[in-house]
């Protein structure tokens, strides 16, 4: 069977004045709703927009020299290992301990960006390999933030239940497991969603991605499957190790107020 390519549009977003005047209103539209809903982050609304467009303008002029030399692209993927694991870890907590998000960002990313890459599955082609690592560590930073959030939250709120699991001959590891892992397990639950309703509900990213940069939709298929199986796979791996470093005391719990 013979894949023919459609062509795109390259127009598609008109890069103009009035662009950037639609989107400071989609700025402004969402910290209003955000500060007149009494949602409590209008600011973050703001500083968050103006962050993307400098980190998005930033990093398409680097990446305009980084994939053209090898070591530089490892130096570029390790920063965005060290980013995603220093925000996957402040979300759990503000200690030194932070930094513990690092395990399981590489324990759901390594393993299978090596298989996608050992296997021929996906070229190792710098344009591919940086934003699949940046797909698999950005769902791993969202699973790891959510998983130690809840796990560390349900400790400290059920705190009683784990004295009692204590007391019941369970070890301080069981006794943690016990009480957190069914609520942190529920981190999957949003990559999981999104595997059961891709095609159905939404179109993601990389699917559209490859339609506008001329693919066929069979081929902007594949692509996605293998990015959704691969994210779900990682994420798997992230969760699972992050109640386990949560279990163990590694990220020090709030106390109580």
């Amino acid at each position: 069977m013979t894949i023919v390519p459609v062509t795109s549009d390259p127009a598609l977003i008109s890069v103009t004045p009035l662009l950037a005047v639609v989107l400071v209103l989609l700025v402004a539209a969402g910290a209003a709703v955000s500060r007149l809903g009494g949602l409590g982050h209008t600011r973050a609304v703001v500083t968050a927009c103006l962050r993307a467009a400098v980190q998005l303008g930033a990093v398409s002029l680097l990446i305009t020299y980084v994939i053209a030399v090898r070591p530089a692209v490892l130096a570029f993927l390790l920063l965005m290992y060290g980013v995603a694991a220093y925000t996957a870890g402040r979300r759990i907590t503000r200690s030194r301990a932070a930094w513990w998000a690092a395990v399981p960002l590489g324990a759901g990313t390594l393993p299978v960006l090596l298989l996608l890459t050992g296997t021929g599955a996906t070229p190792t082609d710098s344009i591919v390999l940086i934003p699949i690592a940046g797909i698999l560590l950005g769902g791993c930073l969202t699973a790891t933030a959510l998983a130690g959030r809840r796990a560390v939250d349900e400790l400290v709120q059920r705190a009683g239940e784990v004295e009692a699991a204590l007391s019941l001959g369970f070890g301080p590891r069981a006794a943690a497991l016990e009480i957190c892992r069914p609520a942190a397990a529920q981190a999957l639950v949003p990559a999981l969603d999104q595997t059961r309703t891709v095609g159905l509900v939404v179109l993601p990213g990389a699917f559209v991605g490859m339609l506008l940069g001329g693919a066929s939709p069979i081929l902007a298929g594949v692509v996605q499957l293998v990015v959704l199986v691969a994210l779900v796979a990682a994420e798997a791996v992230a969760v699972l190790v992050t109640i386990e470093l949560v279990a163990r005391g590694r990220f020090p719990l709030p106390a109580r107020e």
